[in-house]
């Protein structure tokens, strides 16, 4: 199987196109570039009242990048809603090697000390691109997704790529646009910089003793909810 390079994946990502595989078990890749992209506008992201409770009750402990492969992992294993992936072993090599450059980043929920959700993707510049999620526990995922969108506002992103639109992401506020309109967004995204641990920051949660891919402590569901519901 073929090793996929990372700064062949920034090459492609910065020209709109990402990999993916026909299951977790085949050779070969293939590139994928959609005439209609799913995004999520930040400035109009619905938080749920369900999720924003889970939030306040701190039913789960939220970090970043305290477990990037796992979260690939996971991502990767079958699901009720899924029995295929198109994670095989060339793209979890290759989006952990971008994880350890500090171009990847995942999104963990935590229960009683097991991974019980979360969500990986790539950053570039002031866009993030939103590769896969994963539930073990019900709406853990929903969680991650709210805590993403926290971190990628007080970090000053300007696009959080989906992909492709889902029901399940359009209840959030995902839509879908054409190519061009997503190449214009991604060209605007990617000539400035976004700040992914701007959060931790503001909650005190940096260790600047470790890498800056590391994230040391976890971040508050009160204070992702306030983040997300406060208004202006």
């Amino acid at each position: 199987m073929q090793p996929l390079d990372p700064e062949l994946l920034l090459k492609a990502y910065a020209a709109g196109v990402f990999p993916m595989a026909d299951g977790r078990e085949a050779d070969e890749l293939f590139w994928v570039d959609p005439r209609r992209r799913g995004v999520l506008p930040l400035d109009s992201f619905h938080l749920p009242r369900s999720v924003a409770k889970l939030l306040r009750q701190e039913r789960f402990e939220l970090t970043a990048d305290g477990a990037f492969e796992d979260v690939m992992r996971a991502c990767a294993e079958p699901a009720p809603d899924r029995s295929e992936s198109w994670i095989n072993p060339s793209i979890l090599d290759g989006y952990t090697r971008l994880h350890r450059l500090g171009f990847a980043h995942s999104i963990e929920c935590w229960q009683d000390g097991e991974l019980a959700g979360g969500l990986y993707g790539v950053k570039l510049g002031a866009a993030f691109f939103g590769e896969s999620m994963f539930t073990r526990v019900r709406d853990a995922s929903k969680v991650a997704l709210a805590h993403l969108v926290a971190r990628l506002r007080v970090g000053g992103f300007q696009l959080l790529d989906t992909q492709f639109l889902t029901t399940h992401l359009a209840r959030f506020g995902a839509i879908e646009i054409p190519r061009g309109a997503y190449r214009s967004s991604l060209d605007s995204a990617l000539s400035v910089a976004g700040d992914f641990f701007a959060l931790d920051s503001l909650a005190g949660g940096v260790d600047e003793r470790r890498p800056a891919t590391m994230v040391s402590g976890p971040v508050s569901g009160k204070l992702i909810a306030q983040l997300l519901t406060q208004t202006s």
